[in-house]
């Protein structure tokens, strides 16, 4: 316990210790006496309100509305809030060109921003408010990275558009352009759609990655029960941000750290979130990530193998028929959790930031028959998880695809190749591919591209011309979460490693069976060596800078797409400095 019987602080083992206490530290203290604290304020511990905030995206806008009622939580609880903001790099606009190969390096540079701003200033304790695709993993890998007290807030969805009396989201946007390319959709038409399908603050609707990390929030228990369900413009959101704040203090008294909270079978709760919302296929990346943050080996097979045996029980975007506002108004995450800790899906004995155990928040949670979003585990949408593991001769490090309201599972065809996004975008454009391919876009891997970009406009484009069932695309890259159809990412070795991937060539034939969860490449194992003998890796056209760097130190994308050696290699933690 750090407090006093008399409500005051014991910061003799806190971080802030090292800038506030004893006579050196006059000067420290002088500049916080500037910003207008006084000695009180000074001898409470430092939480560093940390938020993605800014003008890049709706998903962040509404970000610091909440950090400042997370500060208000903070100050009630008796704790110092310090406020301070992270970049991000929001997919929907990186989407489509060379932007969004700085999107998975966000996800690091968030991470260590946070990292380097705790560790420079001596806070004691972390409230880490995040919005858009790679800053919520982000932010948690800094909390685990640090292991101060900390607590997660997910800024919010967007509410749905609506266009012609049905809801839209930018999944159609996207897929209009698919539409407008095929001729099934004037331009106008693209126009008056893209001004009505996003109407305000907030992450993107669907069960997409925002969404999907949102729902991890709470299942591994970082972030309070409920925080994640209303959308970002609802004012009443701001009660889950004071509570946040409030919460982080208590954490401090208790001295309950993450990676008490995140343990392994936090992670296996985690990955059963993913699959039982049909989630992202980028969740297979990001726990990778943040299990390697506190020293716990998470690779894609063991996320892979926990949604192998995991119903689909919540009917999302985009796969399903709701948004992510239906979802918080059918009982949001807590709903979702009973079901599946009544059926025997998950660890309820974890810790979580509540001080009590993820079965003892759902104690008072009644299922609802009223809902329609989230079914029982007795009657899901399908047995198993809506994202698949595949492994084989074209994977031998595997490869990872979303499932959820997919019928074509299976497919088996000749190989179009395209060395990156782009070519293969305009291919498609053109309508230059038929019926039966398998597209294979290579050299977009975490080193190759670098930086493992998505391939949303590419994917939405084939679906807008009504070929989503009829084709196959494959890369070492990533798909969106707004993704649908037999789209397979995570390919790996990537092809800048000389994985099997880079040694396709147009017309081989490509067998895929997801229910099987095999990928394989019909080629004689002699003729791929004799490729491989005579291939050499591609140069990039990012040879300086923050790509440049990310390229030099990132990890295969099965372990997460890591830049550094983790808690294994760890002679300290910040949290006892």
């Amino acid at each position: 316990m750090h407090r006093k019987p008399d409500g005051s602080w014991d910061k003799s083992n806190l971080p802030s210790r090292h800038v506030t206490e004893g006579p050196s530290r006059a000067p420290h203290r002088s500049y916080y006496y500037a910003m207008g604290l006084r000695s009180r304020e000074i001898a409470q511990p430092f939480v560093g309100v940390a938020s993605c905030w800014n003008e890049a995206a709706p998903c962040n806008t509404a970000l610091m509305r909440q950090a400042h009622a997370v500060s208000e939580g903070v100050k009630a609880a008796g704790a110092t809030p310090r406020e301070f903001c992270t970049i991000t790099v929001t997919d929907g606009i990186a989407m489509g060109h060379e932007g969004m190969r700085s999107s998975l390096v966000s996800r690091e540079v968030i991470a260590d921003s946070v990292e380097l701003t705790m560790r420079g200033h001596s806070y004691d304790a972390l409230v880490g408010v995040a919005g858009c695709d790679k800053s919520l993993p982000g932010m948690m890998m800094a909390m685990l990275r640090l292991n101060v007290p900390s607590v997660f807030l997910y800024g919010g969805s967007i509410l749905p558009g609506c266009w012609r009396g049905k809801e839209v989201t930018v999944q159609d946007v996207f897929e209009g352009v698919g539409q407008h390319s095929a001729g099934a959709m004037s331009e106008a038409d693209l126009r008056d759609l893209e001004q009505h399908a996003c109407p305000g603050d907030g992450a993107c609707g669907g069960q997409y990655t925002a969404n999907t990390m949102a729902c991890v929030s709470e299942a591994i228990g970082l972030a309070l029960p409920l925080s994640s369900a209303l959308p970002a413009p609802y004012e009443d959101r701001d009660a889950y941000a004071r509570a946040s704040g409030e919460a982080v203090v208590r954490l401090i008294e208790q001295n309950i750290r993450p990676r008490d909270i995140c343990t392994r079978k936090a992670f296996e709760n985690a990955a059963v979130v993913v699959a039982a919302t049909g989630g992202s296929t980028n969740g297979g990346l990001h726990l990778p990530a943040m299990a390697h943050e506190c020293g716990i080996e998470f690779t894609l097979r063991d996320f892979a193998q926990i949604a192998a045996r995991t119903p689909y029980i919540a009917d999302l975007k985009p796969g399903g028929r709701f948004v992510a506002k239906a979802m918080g108004e059918a009982g949001g995450v807590p709903m979702l959790l009973k079901t599946l800790l009544e059926g025997g899906h998950l660890h309820g004995d974890c810790m979580t930031v509540t001080g009590k155990t993820l079965a003892e928040n759902l104690a008072e949670v009644t299922w609802r028959d009223d809902q329609e979003v989230i079914r029982p585990v007795s009657n899901p949408l399908s047995p198993t998880g809506g994202v698949v593991g595949l492994w084989g001769t074209l994977a031998p490090d595997g490869a990872i695809v979303k499932v959820a309201g997919l019928s074509h599972t299976r497919h088996r065809g000749p190989a179009r190749v395209f060395d990156g996004e782009e070519a293969c975008f305009e291919a498609v454009e053109r309508g230059d591919y038929k019926e039966g391919d398998v597209l294979v876009i290579r050299y977009e891997g975490p080193r190759g591209g670098p930086g493992m970009r998505e391939m949303l406009s590419t994917t939405a484009a084939i679906y807008g011309q009504g070929m989503g069932d009829k084709v196959a695309l494959i890369t070492d890259g990533r798909f969106s979460g707004a993704t649908r159809g037999l789209c397979i990412g995570h390919v790996g070795p990537e092809a800048q490693a000389g994985g099997p991937i880079a040694l396709i060539k147009d017309g081989d034939i490509i067998a895929i069976d997801a229910e099987a969860g095999t990928i394989d490449i019909e080629v004689d194992p002699v003729e791929l060596e004799h490729r491989k003998h005579h291939w050499s890796a591609r140069r990039t056209n990012y040879n300086s800078g923050a790509l440049w760097k990310f390229a030099q130190a990132v990890g295969p994308a099965h372990k997460g797409a890591v830049t550094h050696p983790g808690q294994a290699a760890e002679t300290h933690v910040y949290a006892d400095i």
